[in-house]
């Protein structure tokens, strides 16, 4: 496959050689295996979306195997993937909803191919703007996990470009949260890469943070959507995080699990005021 993205994080923010790369994630997914096994509705409950950060594994690494370790041996083939721009993407226009020209990403686990046919679909129902050789982390960073978690799929990539509050960006967001769950079926699993707060102070990050995470656990997402306009609550990926929801819940959830939340400092253990941190989440919208 000769149009293939290459890893852009590879040896930087996840081990860069394939045996490295899957004794981490192998080892981060078995962490957890047996806490997710035990919650309350989680061999039973059908998954139709998941909150993921998207710092480097040092950092969130153990949080996102929570999310991951939820939907380990699944028979999920497309993995829809949302998640923020957080550069420039050189030659390219940028717009709402960006897709990569390429047909697969490439991480040291090998080519996840691309759906096309998904993407066309979807450009008939929402305007997407191609883009070719992004170095984009925020969807990259979830690809190793859903590889060593699911048997098989096909990526659906979407880089979201506008921020939350801006002009028309809610209609825009419902649209594309209506096109995805017309467009889903039950081997479709939505998946959005999101950071929360980034403050200089550990008790502000979790304070900010605990609201988010009591909307997302009440599945209020109207609430959510408001909390974030007002500034009220802090998400880099905020709008993938409010239209995987959204989609989510037109296909059928009706509650949400936290999984688990972490802010650096309980990585780092580093707490101190005025020390930069940054907070994660895991959850599921389930049935």
């Amino acid at each position: 496959m000769a149009n293939v993205r290459p890893s852009a994080i590879a040896g930087s923010w996840y081990p860069g050689s394939e045996a490295a790369l899957r004794k981490t994630v192998e080892g981060l997914l078995d962490r957890v295996a047996g806490e997710v096994a035990g919650r309350a509705g989680a061999g039973s409950a059908r998954v139709f979306a998941l909150v993921s950060p998207h710092a480097g594994y040092a950092y969130s690494g153990p949080t996102a195997a929570h999310a991951f370790a939820r939907v380990r041996g699944t028979p999920f083939k497309r993995v829809v993937l949302l998640g923020p721009l957080h550069r420039m993407i050189p030659g390219s226009a940028l717009g709402p909803f960006m897709v990569p020209e390429e047909d697969a990403y490439r991480t040291p686990l090998g080519a996840v191919p691309v759906d096309r046919d998904f993407i066309g679909a979807l450009g008939e129902r929402v305007r997407l703007t191609p883009v070719r050789r992004d170095a984009e982390h925020a969807l990259e960073i979830e690809l190793p996990f859903l590889q060593v978690a699911l048997p098989g799929f096909a990526l659906v990539p979407i880089m979201l470009g506008e921020h939350i509050a801006d002009p028309g960006s809610a209609s825009r967001l419902r649209q594309l949260a209506a096109a995805l769950a017309a467009l889903a079926d039950p081997e479709t699993l939505i998946v959005a890469s999101t950071d929360l707060s980034h403050l200089d102070s550990y008790a502000a990050v979790r304070r900010t943070d605990k609201h988010l995470v009591e909307l997302v656990a009440a599945y209020d997402v109207d609430g959510l959507e408001a909390a974030l306009h007002r500034d009220e609550v802090q998400a880099c990926g905020a709008s993938g995080l409010v239209a995987a929801l959204r989609a989510a819940h037109i296909l059928g959830a009706r509650r949400t699990e936290v999984l688990d939340y972490a802010a650096s400092g309980d990585v780092t253990g580093d707490k101190r005021p005025g020390v930069y941190t940054v907070g994660y989440l895991a959850a599921a919208a389930t049935a």
